[in-house]
């Protein structure tokens, strides 16, 4: 069988493909057009990366407030303190449960809770809070000398209940008498620690309730959990003349930084200050 011959013969001199003259050109001329383009899209793009990058900031720091400002309305009256030095910023507390009012008086199963002896147990009016194992029981604290839950003054550790009465591990002589009968489920002690040296805000939880140090440091023991970092500035403000007023007022600022840019959050939480 013979092969017909092809219309249109490659020419000696035409070879088929391209040249280099011609595949140099086609580069250049793509690179001239890709110059171009990103010339105009390089702003556009470049906000939306510091956009998403402000959004994340801000979530973070929002999230962190967020956080402590649901703790701190589960704080004891009169526990919150704030420390400082240097770059290191803390806030403690202790965290409540629950709480509900004691018996005063005789009547009911008569279990009152006695001021004037280390009593041991005492019945409860109305319904009964979630208790759990090594809670404690706070009855009128002040946060002053002789009625500071920190200091085991008026704090008894929960053993167990039934019918209606609550028993305590061992003895216990609270110092004052609640004017409203009121007492307390405290379940441990919370930290806030801030190091803007880190860049890092942490929460503690879990260690032995102790009066909080006059300088910030990392409780021994319990457990923590890293809420944030890229943390530039931070601060912790309480009111300090919390024991003559029903509430108080913990002021929350948090600074997060990245890439040369900021975000700035504040936060109030009103505390309960009626033991």
């Amino acid at each position: 069988m013979m092969r017909r011959p092809s219309p249109f013969p490659l020419s000696p001199s035409h070879p088929g493909g391209f040249t280099l003259v011609e595949m140099t050109v086609v580069i250049v001329l793509t690179g001239i057009l890709a110059g171009i383009v990103a010339l105009f899209i390089r702003a556009p793009v470049q906000g939306y990366v510091d956009s998403a990058r402000r959004a994340g900031l801000t979530d973070i720091a929002d999230t962190a407030l967020r956080r402590i400002s649901r703790d701190l309305r589960l704080a004891l009256p009169n526990s919150v303190v704030v420390t400082s030095s240097g770059t290191q910023f803390s806030l403690d507390f202790l965290s409540t449960s629950g709480g509900g009012r004691y018996r005063a008086s005789a009547g009911g199963t008569n279990d009152v809770l006695d001021f004037t002896v280390a009593d041991i147990s005492f019945e409860v009016l109305g319904a009964m809070p979630m208790l759990a194992a090594n809670d404690q029981i706070v009855v009128y604290n002040l946060g002053t000398p002789g009625a500071d839950a920190y200091l085991n003054n008026n704090r008894a550790t929960y053993s167990s209940h039934a019918g209606g009465i609550i028993t305590f591990a061992a003895g216990k002589q609270f110092p004052f008498a609640s004017p409203s009968q009121r007492f307390h489920v405290v379940n441990g002690q919370v930290r806030y620690l801030c190091d803007t040296a880190t860049g890092q805000l942490t929460r503690y939880w879990g260690f032995a309730i102790a009066a909080p140090p006059a300088v910030p440091t990392v409780p021994a023991g319990g457990s923590s959990a890293l809420l944030a970092t890229r943390v530039s500035a931070c601060g912790f403000a309480y009111n300090a003349n919390v024991v003559t007023q029903r509430s108080g007022l913990v002021t929350l600022q948090l600074t997060l930084s990245e890439s040369g840019e900021s975000v700035a959050l504040y936060n109030a939480v009103h505390v309960s200050n009626a033991p």
